[in-house]
């Protein structure tokens, strides 16, 4: 096979067991890689209802045919398991150099089975497994992790993907911090690490992944790389990464701050993109095989954080910074950089504490339950006192470590109305009143509240849809939005790869003919790679597939059609201030565009695929699971 290695590892913690399994082409064009992999994986190596933490949740890791290859910002790799935060379709990606380590060892996936009786980490070196006592491990943060397994396995090039206490601790939003500063951060994947009492997975691989047509492949690749340097967009991008939306989001008046009471900040002006490289220059570097390099690691050289190294991104800066009201970007770096070793995911972490510091001025938590901290908006002092509680669960952070959905529950007095969330998993950085389409797009997003399952906020920021209009196109809309970004994530490309399309392939989802193009381009890219031929069609199709078997996982985890709403203060609470002041996603327009995409999607009323959609899709055989709703 080119592309793949078609072999999967699985592992049996409890037992100390490995055994293989060889892929078929078959399979492999049914669910091509990464997500797909995943997906399948996840659903039928699980009973219904399992518990997130216990023993029967599998945890896979898998890499697409693009990962490892010469296809550019292939460097990925995807995690997904039963969600202890939503419990429902766990799912993250990560880059770095781990993924491509375990293409080259040989593994397409890895499968994680039941627990180990004591701390583990596994040590995968080509066609070895060995489990190793990782008991001195345990209770270090994933840097100094890092640092004693290259020291016990003495190679420096060794790729390493490691949780810190927060993952021990089972803190529901757990990460997984791989090669020191990326991160598989959403859905709580650490937590399952932990759970399991595994501490890290150490990978070397030496093996080589041919292609198919290495020449005609190294032909669009340089085209490729040359089209990630075109445009001032493009430029733009390089120069202050994914920080640069902090000043069109906040102009446009749809940068949460101070948990979603305000859309846009003066504070803004001292976090932003342009703001960052003018006063900390920040490193500028790039992901395995990345043409562009949207990383920006900063130092603080000076003042109380002196010292502080951390790569900051738009969605930490917008949770851990203006979400929580903070406008200091040292203490961004400071606060990103404990997430990062104690192993917290940056977006649920910051936007539970932004909903704590609003119950706290609020009066429904007192100064005595938040452990006598002063715990208003903006005091990032307290911010960084609560991150180091919520990793060790101690105190106020035992309350928030369940996640922003449970903490509100708990609590009640009506904090639920301005818990921002999706089905468990807390809201990123766009504020969806002023962003209709995104607003669709975050809400049935199988995941929870997310901005990458099917990138729709493209639409609206694009100008390509008006953006305060709830129009019912939009559900075909951010259907293909979603199958595309299911194909990106099943090859695997990076999302930021279409900096590197012509304008037309921007964006897909503007239209069928870009839809098309951008379908037709990567299946190319895809024969290229492993000598399948697989038509633009039957890619399209794939994505359509994986995307109707993770809601599938969803329905038999008891997803209902109102786990899609959007929390009360969207659906309720109008923009306050801003240039798009007034806006508001009501709970009609959101009926309206939910309906108009399950209508698109071939679902009942109640979201549940029909017999002929699944029949078409070749997954009539998980009708079993599913009560149907004609």
């Amino acid at each position: 096979m080119f592309g793949y290695t078609s072999k999967i590892v699985y592992v049996d913690l409890t037992k100390r067991r490995i055994r293989f399994e060889v892929l078929k082409e078959g399979f492999l064009r049914k669910y091509v890689g990464g997500i797909g992999f995943g997906t399948y994986l996840l659903y039928h190596g699980t009973e219904p209802n399992v518990d997130p933490f216990g023993p029967e949740n599998v945890l896979v890791f898998a890499a697409g045919p693009f990962t490892g290859t010469v296809v550019p910002s292939c460097g990925r790799y995807v995690v997904e398991a039963k969600s202890p935060l939503t419990n429902i379709l766990g799912v993250t990606l990560s880059s770095g150099p781990w993924g491509p380590r375990l293409k080259y060892a040989g593994y397409d996936a890895l499968i994680i089975l039941g627990k180990s009786d004591k701390p583990v980490y596994l040590f995968i070196d080509d066609d070895s497994v060995d489990f190793i006592d990782a008991s001195a491990l345990w209770g270090k943060d994933t840097w100094e992790t890092d640092d004693l397994i290259r020291e016990e396995i003495e190679d420096e090039n060794v790729a390493i993907a490691a949780i810190g206490p927060a993952g021990e601790k089972l803190v529901r939003f757990a990460a997984i911090t791989n090669d020191r500063n990326r991160q598989a951060g959403r859905t709580g994947m650490g937590a399952v690490m932990g759970s399991k009492n595994l501490k890290a997975i150490a990978v070397r691989g030496t093996k080589e992944i041919a292609v198919a047509k290495l020449d005609d492949l190294m032909e669009i690749c340089r085209n490729f790389y040359r089209g990630s340097f075109r445009g001032e967009s493009v430029k733009r991008f390089i120069k202050y990464g994914t920080a640069q939306s902090v000043s069109t989001l906040n102009y446009l008046g749809v940068e949460p701050v101070r948990n979603w009471l305000e859309s846009s900040s003066e504070l803004a002006e001292n976090v932003c993109g342009e703001y960052i490289r003018e006063h900390y220059d920040p490193k500028v570097t790039a992901c395995w095989g990345c043409p562009t390099g949207c990383d920006q690691i900063t130092s603080i050289e000076e003042g109380p954080f002196k010292g502080t190294v951390a790569s900051v991104e738009y969605e930490t800066i917008y949770a851990l910074g203006l979400n929580c009201g903070v406008g200091h970007f040292p203490a961004i770096v400071k606060a990103t950089e404990l997430c990062d070793r104690l192993g917290l995911d940056t977006i649920s972490a910051g936007v539970t504490i932004a909903w704590a510091m609003e119950c706290y001025e609020k009066g429904i938590l007192k100064k005595k339950q938040v452990d006598d901290l002063d715990l208003r908006f903006g005091n990032y002092e307290a911010e960084i006192q609560i991150l180091r509680k919520m990793a060790l669960r101690e105190g106020i952070g035992d309350l928030l470590a369940e996640g922003v959905k449970r903490a509100s529950e708990k609590v009640g007095k009506g904090s639920e109305h301005f818990a921002m969330h999706n089905k468990g998993l807390e809201l990123p950085g766009f504020d969806i009143r002023g962003l209709k389409a995104c607003g669709l797009g975050f809400n049935t997003s199988p995941r929870g509240g997310c901005h990458m399952r099917s990138s729709a906020y493209v639409l609206d920021l694009g100008g390509r849809v008006d953006r305060f209009k709830a129009d019912p196109k939009l559900g075909k809309m951010v259907m293909d939005q979603e199958d595309f970004c299911v194909i990106r994530d099943a090859l695997i490309l990076c999302s930021t790869t279409r900096y590197a399309f012509d304008a037309s392939l921007a964006a897909p989802g503007f239209s069928n003919e870009s839809m098309n193009q951008a379908f037709a381009y990567v299946s190319n890219l895809y024969s290229l790679v492993t000598g399948i031929s697989l038509a633009k069609d039957e890619l399209w199709k794939a994505g359509e597939r994986i995307s109707n078997l993770q809601k599938l996982y969803n329905l038999r985890e008891g997803w209902k059609r109102q786990d899609d709403y959007p929390p009360p203060r969207i659906m309720e609470d109008p923009i306050s201030n801003g240039t798009s002041k007034g806006s508001v996603l009501t709970k009609e327009e959101f009926e309206l565009m939910h309906q108009a995409y399950f209508d698109a999607r071939g679902w009942s009323v109640e979201g549940i695929p029909r017999r002929q959609k699944l029949a078409e899709l070749g997954l009539i055989h998980v009708m079993e699971d599913m009560k149907e709703d004609e």
